[in-house]
C-alpha cells in the first residue's frame, strides 16, 4: 500500500460525497467515491481502501448487504466500515453494528463530524509504528536516532536519517524526489529537490558496499528512489 491513507466515500447524493470527500482531503486524506452499491465490493476488492464511509439505502446493493459481504470476506474482513443512515431508528443502528459496522452516524451530520470519528477509528485499527526498522542487515532506530549496518555504526546527518527512515518505512515504494522529501521532512522544501541527489548519493557512500549497484536505495529512472527491489 502507499503512504496515503484512503478512504472510500460511497452514497447516492452525489452532492454528499463531493461534500465528504472535500473535507476529508483538506484533512489529508486519500479518497475515492462510488455511488450505487454494486460497484463496492469491486473497487474494494481492486484497489488499496483503509477505511468505509457506507450509506445504508443504496440502489442496486444496500449497506447492510455490502457490511455483510465484506465481514465474510477474509480480504475485505479488516476494513472499518462507518454507517450513513437518514433512518434514525435504534433498530437500523444496532442492526448495522451486529453485522460489523464499526460507527453509525444519522444525516444530517455536520462533515466534520464525520472527518473526526475517520481518525478515531483509524487510530483504533493502526498497530503502534515500531520503533525499530530493519531490511537485510541494515538497522536503523527511531527512540535512539541510531542507524547500524551489519551491526556497525554508521553515523548520518539528520536529513540523511530522514531520509533512510522514510524509504524504510515504506520499502518497495517508489517515492518520487518532491514526494521523499515531504514525507521525510513534513513539508514542502524546493531548495532541497534541487540537492536530493546528493544527498542520496552521500547515503549511499555510508551504507551501501558498491555506490553503482545499490543494495538497499534504489533509483527508478524517471520516477525517483526506494527502499530495495
Amino acid at each position: 500500500m502507499t503512504p496515503e491513507v484512503t478512504i472510500l466515500v460511497v452514497d447516492d447524493d452525489q452532492a454528499l460525497v463531493r461534500l465528504l470527500v472535500g473535507y476529508l482531503e483538506q484533512a489529508g486524506f486519500g479518497t475515492r467515491s462510488a455511488f450505487e452499491g454494486g460497484a463496492v465490493l469491486p473497487l474494494l476488492r481492486r484497489d488499496p481502501i483503509d477505511l468505509v464511509v457506507l450509506d445504508l439505502m443504496l440502489p442496486n446493493r444496500d449497506g447492510w448487504t455490502i457490511t455483510r459481504t465484506m465481514r465474510d470476506d477474509p480480504r475485505l474482513c479488516n476494513i472499518p466500515i462507518i454507517m450513513l443512515t437518514a433512518r434514525v431508528g435504534d433498530a437500523d443502528k444496532l442492526l448495522g453494528l451486529e453485522l460489523g459496522a464499526d460507527d453509525y452516524i444519522t444525516k444530517p451530520f455536520n462533515p466534520v463530524e464525520v472527518v473526526a470519528r475517520v481518525r478515531a477509528i483509524l487510530r483504533r485499527y493502526t498497530p503502534p509504528s515500531p520503533t525499530i526498522l530493519s531490511f537485510d542487515g541494515l538497522v536503523l532506530r527511531l527512540d535512539s536516532h541510531q542507524v547500524t549496518l551489519e551491526g556497525n555504526p554508521v553515523d548520518l546527518t539528520p536529513t540523511e536519517f530522514a531520509l533512510l527512515r522514510t524509504l524504510m518505512q515504506n520499502p518497495g515504494y517508489v517515492f518520487s524526489r518532491s514526494e521523499l522529501i515531504t514525507r521525510s521532512l513534513g513539508y514542502e522544501y524546493q531548495s532541497i529537490e534541487r540537492t536530493l541527489d546528493s544527498h542520496i548519493r552521500n547515503l549511499r557512500k555510508k551504507i551501501e558496499v558498491d555506490i553503482t549497484h545499490p543494495r538497499y536505495i534504489q533509483t527508478v529512472y524517471g520516477v525517483g528512489y526506494r527502499m530495495g527491489t
